[in-house]
């Protein structure tokens, strides 16, 4: 109805080319919904393959030799991994990822918990036509690797685990908690300066080498899809609370290495468990996964990877070398 009056009342001509630029306007910005996550800036060239439900998602894919899938962790992205596949890329096929909804992967209100990043990964190394590879995972990207390896263990050689989550546990009354205080609009609508403080918690020192997280960030708050990646990044705190793995950690097959910084701020959680520490979590994991070894990493937060990386890409390489 309002199409057959438009043309009963405008000059045909005038609305033809009218409904042209509309429809070249929705499609441009359709195009560039998030040309700010798009023009960020990485360490390495980034590479896209569609997977089900039409969702893309980007990777780097340096080396060669034994394949190695880098998952990042929550509200993290491909280039954390810069320092680490610099030198493990002279031995191994490194293919370090943007999860869906993070970076330059199709972003969407996603259910996005452990299964559905598993699902995706799966889906990319079949598509790459990997058929068996190593993981290495960094805090939600570690229990991304857990679910993975206990989903489909012929799939997963071994397991890199740094700072993992998914070993601390915790009460339905502090899930919660969780629930409750993060949403999409608590993370989109965090000041600058606050950002930059809950930043600087996840490095031993915050230095230059990091400054690039802080501002990328200030890049991709403008997006149009920011808040999509926002609901994205509170899903997954659900995520891992919803899908627990540590009741079935000993039934992780695979050689498993777990890195934990010495001095990690996030985990365990200051507020909801000052009893617990690093050390003890890092332990009770490699009691309950069969074939495991533990490395804590002095002067290391829970970036535990970037703050030291010469020391944890030497422990990485002797473990890949010996499993």
């Amino acid at each position: 109805m309002g199409i057959h009056y438009f043309y009963s009342k405008q000059n045909t001509t005038t609305g033809i080319i009218l409904l042209i630029m509309i429809v070249m306007g929705l499609t441009t910005n359709k195009a560039h919904s998030q040309e700010k996550f798009e023009g960020l800036e990485y360490p390495y060239e980034m590479n896209k393959v569609k997977l089900s439900d039409n969702k893309e998602i980007a990777y780097a894919d340096i080396g060669e030799g034994e394949p190695i899938l880098f998952i990042h962790g929550l509200a993290s992205y491909a280039p954390a991994w810069k320092y680490n596949i610099s030198e493990l890329s002279k031995s191994y096929r490194c293919i370090a990822v943007d999860l869906i909804g993070y970076g330059k992967s199709s972003k969407g209100e996603y259910k996005a918990d452990m299964s559905f990043h598993a699902q995706y990964l799966f889906e990319l190394m079949e598509a790459l036509n990997i058929s068996s590879f190593h993981l290495a995972g960094h805090s939600m990207g570690g229990q991304i690797a857990l679910k993975m390896a206990l989903d489909r263990p012929e799939k997963v050689k071994s397991l890199m685990l740094m700072a993992p989550a998914g070993i601390e546990t915790f009460t339905a009354q502090e899930r919660a908690i969780f629930k409750n205080s993060t949403t999409p609009e608590s993370i989109a609508n965090i000041s600058d300066e606050q950002y930059r403080i809950n930043l600087s918690l996840n490095f031993y020192e915050m230095d230059e080498r990091a400054e690039f997280m802080y501002d990328d960030r200030m890049k991709i708050k403008s997006d149009n899809q920011f808040m999509d990646y926002s609901y994205v990044v509170a899903e997954g705190v659900m995520g891992m609370l919803n899908e627990p793995v540590f009741d079935q950690l000993g039934e992780i097959e695979q050689p498993t290495l777990i890195c934990y910084g010495q001095e990690d701020r996030l985990i365990p959680n200051t507020y909801l468990h000052k009893d617990l520490t690093t050390q003890s979590l890092g332990e009770t994991a490699t009691k309950k996964i069969p074939n495991s070894e533990l490395k804590m990493i002095p002067k290391a937060g829970h970036f535990v990877h970037f703050d030291q990386p010469e020391q944890v890409n030497e422990i990485m390489k002797n473990f890949l070398k010996n499993n």
